[in-house]
């Protein structure tokens, strides 16, 4: 399969504080920051972590939606893992709904089975968001047992100077896990206990965080955790929160609330066609700044880093 064209569209988001100037990201504060040059000449500082990231495979073998083409995720995902294997990312990041529901448990496992196969492809370390597709049918353990997911589903990691945050939000109101059918989409909530952890893991930590999510933790109407602000309460309160990285909405989008830069991805499964698909090699600076470079649908961005607390 011949490899995509990078689409490296510089996205400027309307807020004074992620910005361009002249096309290069102004970034201050990275003291000894190694710098590489792009195209025209311009320093650039080298990233000091770089992630592959994709969101919303949905895979199932049955019969397309409007928007959704079930039976194209493993060709497009071929694709991803194809790149990712070529620019050789730190690790890979996948935020959920990795399948679609099935009807019958043996089912789900047969599907989860066959695009974990493809994915497993990848060369890099590789980080599993639960989402709410990937443990409607299925158990929270039995995911984790048909993939290479860590044992809990919530966790913190250290690479390169930047501190990582896996988080799950599969749990209904009343703190009940996601599994067999049990729960509504919209009822996403981050539980009293995994907020907890959270709260002390961030105080041990004043490197730069990215924190990566499937339910949004911004504003976004249904998409949205509904204690989305006493989780933003908790990652502003750290002081060193650079950005939450989420999907579930299938759409990109952009807010900066109170510091954090919060990137909704778009999903690899809307649309028909190689064009169609979506995903993107994160890069995070030793400040915690941001670039996204974006292939096919996923946007690229350029984001400045958290102000950080002294």
């Amino acid at each position: 399969m011949p490899m995509p064209t990078q689409e490296f569209r510089i996205s400027t988001p309307l807020h004074r504080r992620a910005f361009l100037r002249h096309g290069t990201l102004c970034l201050a504060g990275l003291g000894g920051a190694l710098f590489a040059k792009d195209e025209s000449g311009t320093a650039k500082p080298a990233p000091a972590v770089r992630v592959g990231i994709v969101t919303d495979l949905h895979y199932a073998d049955k019969e397309s939606t409007k928007t959704r083409f079930y039976r194209e995720t493993p060709r497009k995902l071929e694709e991803v893992v194809q790149r990712f294997n070529a620019e050789k990312p730190d690790f890979v990041v996948e935020l959920g709904d990795l399948i679609d529901q099935a009807a019958t448990v043996e089912q789900e496992i047969a599907w989860l089975d066959e695009i974990e196969k493809v994915f497993a492809k990848v060369t890099s370390p590789r980080h599993y968001v639960l989402g709410n597709h990937c443990v409607a049918t299925l158990t929270k353990a039995e995911f984790i047992a048909h993939t290479g997911a860590s044992k809990t589903s919530h966790y913190s990691f250290d690479h390169g100077g930047v501190h990582f945050v896996i988080l799950d939000a599969c749990y209904r109101s009343d703190g009940e896990p996601y599994g067999r059918s049990n729960a509504e989409w919209t009822d996403a909530n981050i539980p009293a206990a995994e907020l907890a952890w959270l709260r002390e893991d961030l105080k041990k930590h004043t490197s730069p965080v990215v924190v990566f999510a499937h339910q949004r933790l911004d504003e976004a109407d249904k998409h949205s955790v509904k204690n989305a602000a006493e989780v933003r309460a908790v990652l502003e309160a750290s002081g060193h929160v650079s950005a939450v990285l989420q999907g579930h909405s299938h759409k990109n989008a952009y807010q900066q609330v109170n510091g954090i830069h919060y990137v909704t991805l778009a999903a690899l499964i809307e649309g028909s066609g190689e064009e169609n698909n979506s995903y993107g090699m994160l890069e995070v600076m030793s400040n915690g700044a941001l670039r996204i470079k974006g292939y096919r649908k996923m946007q690229a961005r350029e984001l400045e880093g958290v102000k950080r607390k002294a």
